[in-house]
Parts: C-alpha cells; structure tokens; sequence
C-alpha cells in the first residue's frame, strides 16, 4: 500500500491513541519534526481511547488523517483494521503504527522493533550474539524480535512465573530465538551479558542496582520516567553503556513520522532534543514547593 505524501495535502492530522495516553511523549516529538520539516499545516493530538471504541474511532477518520501511533492496550486490537500489516508487527502480533494509504485502507506496522535495533546501534552495538532480557510482557517480545534481527541465536530472559516462561519460549520459537527461561531470583546472572534490555515495571528491577558489576556491558532500560532508574545510575556508574526509554521512543518515533509523512530523513536530532526538554520540564513542576504528583513509571507509548 503507498502512503500519502506530505506534499498532497496541505494540512493532515495525526495522534497517539491509548489509555491512558496523558503521559504520552509522542506529540512532543512529532509536533518538533513537523516544525523542522516545514510541515506547517500538520497537527499531532491525543485521544484516550479503548479496545472497544478503537474501531469505530478509526472508521469515523476523515482522508485528512494521516497516521496514528498507537500504545497499550490498543497495539493488537489495530491488527484487525489494518488491510496491510508488515512482516515485522504480524511476527510480534502488535501494531503500534497505522498509516493512510492513498487509496484511503490503513496500513499496520511495528516501528517498536526496528526502533531497538536503531538505538542500539547509534550506541555501537551491531550484533548481539549473547544477551538477557529482564521482564516478560509485551516489551519484552519486541526486544526478543530486536535481538533475533540483531543476531541472536539464543537469549536468557528472566521471569517472575513458568506461565509467563512458557510464552517467552514460545515467542522465541516463532522468532527464531532460542529462549532460555529463568527464574526472577537469579536475575543478578543477567547482569553479566555483554547486552541486557530491563522490560521490567517501574520498581519491579530496583534491587539489582547491588549487584551490578565492574565494567559491565550495555544496558538498555525502557523506562523513560523515572529516570534514571537505580539499575540504569549504579551501571552507569561503574562504566557500563546505559540506554533508556528516551532513545526507544525517539526512534521509533522517527520511522513512524517518516511513514506518515513520506519525507525521509526525520529529524532525530531535533526530536530528541524536543523530549529531552519536555521531560527536564516535567521533572522540574514535580520539584516545585507544594507539588507532589506520583512518579509513576513511563514506557515508550
């Protein structure tokens, strides 16, 4: 399916939906590439929206709407309303992107995956022979699909369950990966591996901070608030490459605005710039005297 150029129309729409979709980063960033790109009259919003109501929100969409991005609990729930869907979101059975063709049908893709593989390879990791992964839910299936396309022919993932052990090695089956599951109490091994990607809940890997090592590897945390978590300072502190949320959402976030705009390079820079800004601010107002949201922990959305 081709996508709609950002030269045929003069003003299109685009937006992040999910619940909760409050906290999301996505309209900083794409509203700072279509500054940089001349996109005057493009607009980047943020709808909360459910399973349930998700495709009758996308059937209501007029030709001016361009894309959406979407987050939890939305990303399988849009397979079912794409016409097209790309190898890579139909493997991970998770769309966090639809783009506007131009024959009006949507088209469905992961930039989540790809997004990890860009990250870490801005950060000089090429491949990946040997890593672990912390956590098994759904981000954890992504970065197993990073790590596959990376090549990773086996990969350690720690769990709290064999359920959720079970479907990381089903996950590594129809990934190409093999999976060696272990269980969370022996999470500190993880540490270890040249490469770790920590999936895990705000909190959930908080303990492991005691037991990183001297000069570890690269770790890539995918929470981008709070930040830095206690795991990702301590490994930075004893001279490990450190990765985090930020650099997730950025780059995934620079091949959906290039999808939905057809305009190629975006501008990553300025993007991450923009984030940047937009979480030192948000840091800030917590700060403030007589201030006190909860820092409830972010993931890329």
């Amino acid at each position: 399916m081709k996508a709609a150029r950002a030269s045929e129309h003069g003003g299109r729409r685009a937006a992040v939906l999910g619940k909760p979709v409050d906290h999301s980063l996505s309209p900083v960033l794409h509203r700072a590439a279509y500054a940089e790109l001349g996109l005057d009259g493009w607009s980047y919003d943020r709808f909360e929206t459910d399973e349930a109501r998700l495709p009758g929100f996308v059937a209501g969409l007029g030709p001016e709407w361009a894309g959406l991005s979407l987050t939890m609990p939305l990303k399988r729930a849009a397979l079912a309303l794409c016409e097209t869907v790309s190898p890579v979101a139909r493997s991970v059975e998770a769309v966090n992107t639809l783009v506007r063709g131009t024959d009006g049908g949507w088209h469905g893709d992961n930039t989540d995956v790809p997004g990890l593989v860009a990250a870490l390879r801005e950060r000089g990791v090429e491949k990946a022979p040997e890593a672990a992964v912390l956590g098994a839910g759904a981000t954890a299936s992504s970065a197993l699909a990073a790590l596959a396309s990376i090549g990773a022919d086996r990969t350690e993932v720690y769990v709290r369950s064999e359920a959720r052990a079970e479907e990381m090695r089903e996950w590594g089956r129809r990934l190409g990966v093999e999976v060696l599951a272990r269980p969370w109490e022996r999470a500190a091994e993880a540490l270890r591996r040249p490469l770790v990607i920590a999936t895990t809940p705000a909190g959930a890997a908080d303990a492991l901070a005691a037991d990183v090592p001297d000069l570890p590897g690269t770790l890539f945390d995918v929470l981008y608030e709070p930040w830095p978590t206690p795991l990702a300072a301590r490994w930075a502190e004893r001279g490990g490459a450190l990765l985090g949320g930020l650099d997730l959402l950025v780059h995934q976030a620079v091949l959906q605005v290039e999808q939905m705009t057809g305009l190629a390079p975006a501008p990553l820079s300025a993007m991450r710039a923009a984030g940047t800004a937009a979480l030192g601010e948000a840091r800030t107002s917590r700060a403030a005297p007589g201030t006190h949201a909860p820092r409830v922990g972010r993931r890329p959305a």
